[in-house]
């Protein structure tokens, strides 16, 4: 399984009045986590799409665990299932950087479509950038 760890600090912007990450806010982690995970093995979200496939979540689920507040320093820990072969799954744990509390785990899947939106398997050029890299552990 490919691991990657990103880091993102807490905005105001992402608290609600309580202070507290607005939950649906998470997802929006996941993304960075993806995208940080995709640019580590040298292709962008951009580049899949000018190849002609995008990636649209067909699953997402997030199970809260505590609470991250304004300032707070989060590590993203994204990973990719690469047992699944019809779309793409990746696996989430973020944590607060300052003591190491899980905030919250989670997955997203994906479909691979065509930009055309004919569902596709993974094409050749990711499956071969994934196989690539399996088995590194940043």
């Amino acid at each position: 399984m490919l691991t990657l760890a990103a880091t993102y600090r807490v905005i105001y912007g992402d608290t609600d009045q309580m202070g507290v990450v607005y939950y649906a806010n998470y997802f929006r982690f996941f993304e960075m986590g993806r995208a940080a995970m995709f640019r580590h093995l040298g292709l962008s979200y951009r580049e899949i799409e000018e190849r002609g496939y995008v990636l649209p979540v067909s699953e997402a689920f997030c199970k809260y665990l505590a609470s991250a507040r304004y300032d707070d320093v989060l590590i993203i820990e994204t990973s990719l299932d690469t047992a699944i072969r019809g779309g793409m799954k990746f696996n989430y744990t973020i944590l607060r950087e300052s003591d190491g509390t899980p905030l919250v785990t989670g997955h997203t899947r994906h479909a691979c479509m065509t930009t055309e939106g004919r569902v596709v398997r993974p094409p050749g050029f990711l499956k071969d950038l994934i196989a690539s890299h399996e088995g590194a552990a940043e």
